[in-house]
């Protein structure tokens, strides 16, 4: 086994793991969801290494690393876009009840309670 390289690679990663935490520990309470929902779908470059690790395999230990890092990237990718997708819902407006609707409702104006 290259003790060097693996040992290049360990710091890589951990040194990864480190700035990634700085950066998102800067960040205010109220962006964090909306960020991270969009960064998620970033994960795709994830899914693409874990493909290629899967190429690059030569045992059953690679085969199962590629797949678990397969799943969770995909499981990433999928969630990000699903937290976007009822984000954005929120901001959508609600449809306007018709006047005869409203006026059974005994509203009026259908825009509140009666005054």
């Amino acid at each position: 086994m290259n003790y060097p390289a693996l040992l290049v690679d360990v710091t890589i990663f951990v040194l990864a793991l480190w700035v990634g935490f700085e950066v998102i520990s800067k960040v205010p309470a109220t962006l964090h969801t909306p960020l991270m929902s969009a960064a998620n779908s970033i994960h795709g470059i994830v899914l693409a290494g874990a493909m290629l690790i899967a190429v690059t395999a030569h045992n059953a230990l690679g085969y199962v690393i590629a797949f678990v890092a397969a799943a969770f990237a995909a499981a990433n990718v999928v969630g990000g876009y699903v937290v976007t997708g009822r984000m954005l819902k929120m901001f959508r407006r609600r449809p306007e009840v018709p006047a005869a609707k409203a006026a059974a409702n005994g509203s009026g104006t259908g825009k509140g309670p009666a005054a």
